[in-house]
């Protein structure tokens, strides 16, 4: 009875189109598209990371930089070459899980597309069924309104009827005698299909993919700071980079690299249910992102750190000795810090930021104290949560000790404070040759010379301050040239185009 039911409801819906599928051809000639799957992602990498580094040694945009050249020198605890060296250790186990991957999935097809977008037409044909009931609950007679609109309005009515369009029925007959009704689709349904089809269910597998990425890396990547072994032995490696550059956003302990990116990025794909293809990109897309995250520079015409406030500067807090226990979010978005409460809180509490600010706001003339290179407000510092980092103070056994001057930049007090405890001793806890004291001390020191070149400018004047007239622009220009050695002596006493 259930049968002939199903049979009746399927019995007036359009036919599905018959099809025949070939193999899908390569994306790039001859190379096939698993094979492409495994190069784009390095050739991404390699190329963002060379051009940020090309521009890093001809310095063309110094008034946005995070930090100055002579701290990529000074404040990291490893050598460009073993950057490269253990990055390509990474993408070479990398290369080797996605041909692994690739090996599970089965070639892309085409030929189906016609068909698959009829499937989603039916849907669209069935969920219509419903209508009349519904009308029926808010007590309109489904039947009379139809008919009513049917002169005027036939494919409204037929929505109405529940996807009954008399003008789209034809009569066939049976080998018995009998006339049956097939009807085809309407534009609209055919529209909307095809948009659901080639628009929508992409958007949402990718939807799920960052879901999942995000998830994955955010849990682990906390995990590898709040456990002290985990940090030491693991994750305190690409800590040694306490000033990021692009082509050091893969630089991991081996192990790490394969636990956060690799398998969590393979997890995401299987999750969606990309085919080939989609994996492609979205393998692609997410190293571009995590690339422009270490890049070093808050661009203010980048497209991708408008997009989305996890950027560099939302990421380079976290490589700082006072934030290194806070942002922990990557690669797309920030959600999970937001609502977990390890968000950064104390604002752009270094003057290193204080200048990527200034010359951010410089084409709008203006400067908006609300706004922030690390996307936090320093004024959330105090209402906020202090979970999870309530017993920071109690754990920092270490840091009591040593004095205020090696503690420096100094965040707001409340949350902020707490972060920063919790972040300065892990970096005291991490003997593995990128922690110590040292590392807190050489901070304070360059932080005291940022602030000093700062002051000197007048960087700290608001706009309230200025007077319509007054040259703004000259005094950032003033404060961005001062704090990259521009004007006169460099900062540190390093020349700012090396």
């Amino acid at each position: 009875m259930a049968s002939s039911a199903m049979n009746r409801t399927y019995a007036d819906l359009p036919p599905l189109p018959s099809y025949q599928t070939t193999l899908q051809p390569p994306l790039i000639a001859p190379i096939p598209d698993k094979l492409l799957t495994l190069i784009l992602p390095i050739a991404a990498y390699w190329g963002l990371s060379m051009l940020f580094h090309w521009i890093d040694t001809k310095d063309y945009f110094p008034q946005y930089r995070l930090h100055t050249p002579a701290e990529v020198s000074s404040r990291n605890r490893v050598s460009r070459w073993e950057v490269v060296r253990d990055v390509i250790i990474q993408q070479i186990v990398q290369t080797i899980v996605g041909w692994l991957l690739g090996m599970t999935e089965p070639d892309d097809l085409v030929g189906k597309e016609e068909y698959d977008i009829a499937v989603w037409a039916r849907r669209i044909r069935i969920a219509q069924r419903a209508i009349p009931g519904m009308l029926a609950l808010a007590g309109l007679d489904a039947r009379g309104l139809a008919k009513n609109l049917n002169p005027s309005h036939p494919v409204l009515a037929g929505v109405v009827r529940g996807g009954h369009y008399s003008t789209l029925e034809i009569t066939s007959a049976t080998s018995g005698g009998l006339g049956q009704f097939t009807a085809e689709f309407t534009t609209w349904e055919k529209v909307i299909a095809y948009a659901l089809y080639w628009y929508l269910v992409p958007a949402v597998q990718y939807g799920i993919a960052i879901l999942v990425v995000d998830t994955w890396q955010y849990f682990l990547h906390r995990a590898m700071h709040m456990n002290k072994w985990l940090y030491t032995t693991f994750h305190s490696r690409h800590h040694r980079l306490y000033v990021p550059y692009a082509y050091g956003a893969l630089y991991n302990h081996p192990f790490e690299g394969f636990l956060l990116d690799t398998l969590g990025a393979s997890v995401a794909y299987k999750l969606a249910g990309m085919n080939t293809r989609q994996g492609m990109w979205f393998f692609t897309a997410s190293t571009f992102k995590t690339v422009d995250d270490h890049c070093g520079y808050a661009l203010p015409w980048d497209p991708l750190q408008r997009l989305t406030s996890n950027n560099a500067g939302y990421h380079d807090v976290h490589h700082q000795s006072w934030g290194i226990k806070t942002n922990f979010s990557q690669p797309f978005f920030t959600f999970w810090d937001r609502v977990l409460g390890t968000v950064w809180t104390g604002g752009d509490v270094s003057a290193r930021y204080e200048k990527a600010r200034l010359a951010a706001q410089k084409k709008a003339e203006q400067l908006d104290e609300k706004t922030t290179i690390t996307h936090s407000n320093p004024a959330d510092s105090a209402t906020d949560d202090p979970r999870p980092y309530q017993d920071e103070k109690k754990n920092a056994t270490g840091l009591s000790a040593m004095p205020l001057r090696d503690q420096q930049p100094q965040p707001p007090q409340g949350k902020a404070e707490l972060q920063a405890v919790g972040s300065r001793q892990q970096v005291l806890d991490d003997h593995s040759g990128c922690g110590g004291a040292q590392v807190l001390v050489q901070e304070a020191a360059e932080e005291k010379e940022a602030r000093s070149l700062l002051k000197c400018s007048g960087g700290r004047r608001t706009a309230s301050s200025l007077s319509q007239t007054d040259s703004f622009k000259g005094l950032r220009e003033r404060v961005t040239g001062s704090l990259h050695g521009r004007t006169g002596t460099a900062i540190i006493g390093v020349d700012s185009n090396r």
